[in-house]
Formats: C-alpha cells, sequence, structure tokens
C-alpha cells in the first residue's frame, strides 16, 4: 500500500487534499493511506511514508520540511498552487511520479 503525507502549516488544508487524494485514489481502486500533517507533526508522520506533497504556501520553509524528509527517506513534491491540491487526481499522480523516479 503506498502512504502519502500531505503537509501544510497547521493541517488543516492538508486534511482536505488527503480527503481528495484518498477519493481520487478509490475511484481508481488503489490502496492509498494519504494522511494529512501539520509542520509540528511532520517527522512523526513520515515514519514509514512514501511521498511528502507540500503545500506550495510552505514554500519558504521547503528547506526544513527536505531535511525532514530526507531523514526518513521520502521523496518530497511541492503541489505547484492550491487550485492543484484541491484536484486529488492531479496530487495523486505527482505523488505516483515521485515514488516512481525514487524507484
Amino acid at each position: 500500500m503506498m502512504r502519502i503525507v500531505v503537509v501544510c502549516g497547521a493541517g488543516a488544508s492538508s486534511t482536505f487534499a488527503a480527503l481528495r487524494i484518498r477519493r481520487a485514489a478509490e475511484s481508481r481502486g488503489m490502496a492509498v493511506d494519504v494522511r494529512a500533517a501539520g509542520e509540528q507533526t511532520l517527522a512523526e508522520a513520515l515514519e514509514g511514508a512514501d511521498a511528502l506533497l507540500v503545500g506550495v504556501h510552505l514554500v519558504p520553509r521547503l528547506g526544513s520540511l527536505e531535511q525532514l524528509a530526507i531523514a526518513a527517506s521520502v521523496p518530497v513534491a511541492v503541489l505547484p498552487d492550491e487550485t492543484r491540491t484541491l484536484d486529488g487526481d492531479a496530487a495523486l499522480d505527482l505523488a505516483i511520479a515521485i515514488i516512481g523516479a525514487r524507484a
């Protein structure tokens, strides 16, 4: 099962993005565990994760988020804009791409 973590500042918008990604995966018949995390809980959320998707508003803090992801051996991608976050299929495709690039 693929495990995706979506992070935003406090965890609220990432919860909506995770729900949309989960729905997109279900519509494709994919077994995916999608979890939302805030910056404060990210290190714990990355345990066992396959991909980290970062909200565009966190780009100024991307370096520190990437360090956490590197420590957990998890590839990272930034969701290009808020409309992409609302598109579960596009976000799921992005996660699949970064997981595939790591393999």
